[in-house]
C-alpha cells in the first residue's frame, strides 16, 4: 500500500503528540521510583480506567479475535468474555484491598503476608519470572501482530517494523515513566477507538461483502455469528462454557485478568488516589473492555471470512508476506489494506496507538518489577531514588530489544495467547484465598507455581498427555493436580509467624473466618488487630459482582444482536442490564461503605 499525504501527516501528528506528553511529564516523573512507577499515587478513576482498557487494546488482539472468529464463529470469544467474573470480582471485593496494602507492586506484597527467606525467594523469582520472562513473552505477541500488519499493510520488513514501533514507544516510556503512559493512554485509547469502527465500517461495506445485512445472510457465515455455543456439540460445550465457567475463570492467570487482581492491573490500583478511585476504575475498565471494545473487531473478522475465506486465499493475496507468518490472525490487517486515503492514516495511527500503549505499559510494569522487587531489594538495597529511576530507564531498553528477538522467531497471536493461560492454570484459586485465609502460607504459592509451570509443561510439549484424551481435559487437569499439590503443600509446612499474619491484619482488615484462628490468638495475647470500625465486605462484594456481570453480558449481547438485525432480542437484553444496573446502584447505596 502507498500512504497519500494526508495519512503520513496524520502519523506524524499522533507520533508528535505521544511524545509532547512523554516530554511533558518527564521532569515530574523522573523525580522519583514512586512518582516514575506509580505517578505519585495520584490517579483518578476515570484516567485509570481508560488506561487500563487501552493498555489491553493492543495490536494483538484484533488479530487475535479475528483468529478466534475464523476458527471458532463469535462464540469462541467465551474463551476470554468469561473473564469478565474474574475482573467483577476484583472490582467489589479485590480494588480496595490492593490500595489498602499501599505497596509500589503486586510483587512486594509477597513480603507483607508472608516472611523469612520463602516469601523473600518468591519475591526474587516472580520479579523475574513475570517481570521478564512472561513479561516479554507478552510484548513479543504484540510486537509479532505489529509486523504482521507492517507486512501486509506496508510491505514493510519485519527488522523495519520492529525498529519504527518499538523507538518511539521506548523514548516517551523513558521520558514520561507511569504518568507518560498513563496520559498517553487517553489519547491513544479514542485514537484507537475511532480507527477500529472505521476500519469495520469499511469492512462490512467492502464489494464483496456487501453491507451488514447481506454479511450476517451471507453462507460463509451462517455458523460464525451465533453468540452462544452449540450446545449439542460435546465439544464445543465442554471447552467453551463448562469448563471456562467452572474452572477458568478463578482458577487461571492471565495477564490483565488475574483472580483478585495483579500486574498492570494492580499498578493502577495502587496509582489510584484512595480505594474509591481503585474501584471506580477497575469498574469502568470491565465496562470498556467487555461491553464497548469487542464488536468492531468481530464484525472485520466476520467480513474477513467472505473476502479471504481460508488460508490459501491469504496466500495468493499476499505472496511476500513470510510463510511462516500466515495465520488466520493475518485476516485482519488484510482487511485493512481496503480502507481509503485519509482513513488509512487514521486506523495506521489507530495500530500504533494500540501497540505503543501496550508496550508502554508493559515497559513500565515489567520494569517496576525488575527495579522495586529485585534490584533494590536483592542487589542495591541503600540504591537511591534517582538510581532506581536510572534503572528503571535502563531495564526499559533492554526489555523492548528482548520482546522485539522473541517476536521475531513467533508466528501465531493465539499459540501465546493458549501458553500463557495453560501456562498459569491452578494457581488463581491461591490468589483469590490468600486474602481471606490465614493458612496459606510462601510455600503454598511457591508449590503452585512451579507444579503449575511444570505440569503445564509436560502436558503441552512433552506429550504426556495422552492422545486418546480430549485436548481440552488438560486445563481442568493442571488446575486439578495442582491444586491438590499446593493444597497438600499447606497443610504440610506451618503458616506464617504470628507477627506476620497480625501485622498484616492489623494493616487490611479483610475480615471473614478465615482469620478467626489469628485473631483469637492475639485477643489471647492481650493485642487487638481487628479494628471495630472496619466491616465484612465480602457478602455484599459478591452481590455486587453478580449484578455487575449481568449488567455488562447483557449490554455485549445486546449489542451483538442490534447488529445482527434481532432488534426485539436485543430491547430485551437492554432492559436486563437496566435491571442489572439499577440493582447495582440499589445494592451500592445500600452497603455504603462496605464498598466505597
Amino acid at each position: 500500500m502507498t500512504l497519500a499525504t494526508i495519512d503520513i501527516a496524520i502519523i506524524i501528528l499522533f507520533f508528535s503528540i505521544t511524545l509532547g506528553i512523554g516530554f511533558y511529564v518527564s521532569k515530574t516523573s523522573g523525580k522519583s521510583s514512586d512518582e516514575f512507577f506509580l505517578s505519585g499515587r495520584s490517579m483518578p478513576w476515570w484516567l485509570l480506567g481508560i488506561s487500563m482498557v487501552a493498555t489491553t487494546f493492543s495490536t494483538d488482539t484484533p488479530n487475535l479475535v479475528t483468529d478466534i472468529v475464523r476458527q471458532g464463529g463469535v462464540s469462541g470469544n467465551w474463551v476470554w468474555w468469561i473473564f469478565l467474573i474474574t475482573g467483577m470480582l476484583t472490582v467489589f471485593i479485590y480494588a480496595k484491598l490492593w490500595r489498602k496494602s499501599n505497596v509500589t507492586t503486586d510483587i512486594e506484597f509477597y513480603e507483607m503476608r508472608y516472611g523469612g527467606a520463602p516469601a523473600r525467594f518468591l519475591r526474587g523469582f516472580r520479579a523475574l519470572f513475570l517481570g521478564l520472562v512472561f513479561n516479554v513473552l507478552a510484548m513479543a505477541g504484540v510486537t509479532l501482530a505489529a509486523i504482521k500488519i507492517g507486512s501486509v499493510m506496508l510491505g514493510l520488513e519485519p527488522i523495519w517494523t520492529v525498529g519504527l514501533a518499538g523507538l518511539v514507544t521506548v523514548i516517551f516510556s523513558l521520558l514520561g515513566g507511569f504518568r507518560g503512559v498513563v496520559y498517553t493512554d487517553f489519547v491513544l485509547f479514542f485514537v484507537a477507538m475511532v480507527g477500529s469502527i472505521g476500519a469495520a465500517v469499511v469492512a462490512i461495506n467492502h464489494p464483496d461483502v456487501g453491507g451488514l445485512t447481506a454479511m450476517i445472510n451471507h453462507e460463509s457465515i451462517a455458523d460464525k455469528i451465533s453468540i452462544l455455543p452449540d450446545f449439542s456439540n460435546r465439544d464445543i460445550l465442554i471447552s467453551l462454557v463448562i469448563i471456562p465457567l467452572a474452572v477458568q475463570w478463578w482458577a487461571a492467570w492471565y495477564p490483565g485478568s488475574e483472580p483478585g487482581g495483579g500486574g498492570y492491573i494492580a499498578q493502577r490500583m495502587l496509582a489510584s488516589k484512595d480505594e474509591r478511585h481503585a474501584i471506580g476504575a477497575t469498574f469502568f475498565f470491565n465496562i470498556l473492555h467487555y461491553a464497548l471494545r469487542p464488536w468492531p473487531w468481530i464484525l472485520v473478522a466476520l467480513a474477513s471470512l467472505i473476502v479471504f475465506p481460508d488460508l490459501d486465499s491469504l496466500r495468493v493475496a499476499f505472496p511476500n508476506v513470510d510463510e511462516s507468518k500466515i495465520g488466520h490472525d493475518l485476516a485482519y490487517p488484510a482487511m485493512l489494506t481496503f480502507l481509503p486515503t485519509g482513513l488509512l492514516g487514521l486506523v495506521l495511527a489507530a495500530l500504533i496507538a494500540a501497540f505503543m500503549s501496550t508496550i508502554s505499559t508493559h515497559l513500565n510494569w515489567g520494569a517496576s518489577y525488575l527495579v522495586n522487587d529485585f534490584y533494590k531489594r536483592f542487589v542495591k538495597t541503600d540504591a537511591t531514588e534517582k538510581e532506581m529511576v536510572l534503572m528503571g530507564r535502563i531495564t526499559t531498553v533492554l526489555l523492548i530489544i528482548l520482546a522485539a528477538i522473541v517476536a521475531l522467531q513467533m508466528t501465531n497471536a493465539l499459540q501465546i495467547f493458549e501458553f500463557i493461560l495453560m501456562f498459569g492454570a491452578g494457581t488463581g484459586l491461591i490468589f483469590l484465598l490468600r486474602w481471606y485465609w490465614y493458612r496459606i502460607n510462601a510455600w503454598s504459592e511457591i508449590a503452585a507455581m512451579f507444579s503449575s509451570g511444570i505440569i503445564s509443561f509436560l502436558m503441552v510439549f512433552s506429550g504426556f498427555y495422552p492422545e486418546t484424551w480430549d485436548v481440552y481435559w488438560r486445563f481442568p487437569l493442571i488446575v486439578l493436580v495442582t491444586t491438590v499439590i499446593w493444597l497438600s503443600v499447606t497443610f504440610l509446612t506451618q503458616p506464617e509467624t504470628k507477627e506476620t499474619l497480625r501485622g498484616f491484619y492489623r494493616h487490611i482488615q479483610p475480615g471473614g473466618r478465615g482469620w478467626k484462628v489469628v485473631i483469637d490468638a492475639a485477643i489471647a495475647d492481650g493485642q487487638e488487630i481487628v479494628d471495630k470500625n472496619a466491616k465484612w465486605t465480602l457478602p455484599n462484594g459478591i452481590l455486587a459482582m453478580l449484578a455487575g456481570t449481568i449488567l455488562v453480558y447483557a449490554i455485549l449481547f445486546g449489542t451483538g444482536k442490534l447488529l445482527f438485525g434481532e432488534s426485539g432480542l436485543a430491547a430485551i437484553l437492554y432492559l436486563v442490564a437496566f435491571a442489572a444496573a439499577f440493582a447495582l446502584i440499589r445494592l451500592w447505596k445500600k452497603v455504603g461503605q462496605d464498598i466505597l
